[in-house]
């Protein structure tokens, strides 16, 4: 059975979407869930599932004993999913085209430092964008630049808000992520 780390900062819905997609498979298992975050709603979900989490400073990201963590736990894929600091070279080169991330805009498009959730979806609105979607990549040493893996694009009306584009990107995001991240395992 292969093995998943999800890193996360936030509420965790994908992390823990992920979490019962694979549950559910003999293909692999999350087997942790680290995060920047100590008050961030995933660490529940993870324990909700006896997932054991990591709970790290961004000092701690950048020194090497994170990275020793996640050697002794060996991974088969590194997800990000809603990690809001940018990922290390030191940890990328160890997993090379083993971490993935998603990004909630159809990249290039609305990415980069400081691109990320309602940030993303006020932004498409105010621009009157005619769709928007989902983009999962492979993570390297600059914001949402990696390979793309998938993307999946959903239409937006004149009356679409941030809420509502936010909405439609979560749906996207429950339905193809864990699908993606199993394809990607599989190979």
């Amino acid at each position: 059975m292969k093995k998943i780390i999800v890193f996360a900062s936030g509420s965790g819905t994908n992390a823990e979407n992920i979490i019962k997609y694979f549950a559910k498979t003999k293909i692999a298992k999350v087997v942790s869930v680290f995060t920047n975050n100590a008050s961030a709603k995933v660490i529940e979900r993870a324990k909700n599932h006896q997932i054991p989490t990591e709970i790290f400073s961004k000092n701690e990201l950048l020194e090497s004993n994170l990275l020793q963590k996640i050697q002794e736990i060996d991974p088969d894929m590194i997800v990000l999913a809603g990690f809001l600091l940018k990922f290390p070279d030191h940890i990328i080169e160890k997993y090379p085209n083993k971490i993935i991330n998603i990004h909630p805009a159809l990249l290039p498009k609305y990415g980069g430092k400081g691109m990320y959730g309602m940030h993303i979806h006020r932004a498409i609105v105010n621009n009157k964008e005619k769709e928007t979607g989902i983009s999962i990549h492979y993570v390297n040493e600059h914001y949402d630049e990696g390979g793309i893996i998938f993307q999946k694009d959903v239409a937006l009306t004149n009356e679409d808000t941030p809420e509502t584009v936010a909405e439609k990107i979560h749906e996207l995001e429950q339905k193809y992520f864990p699908e993606i991240i199993s394809r990607l395992l599989e190979d």
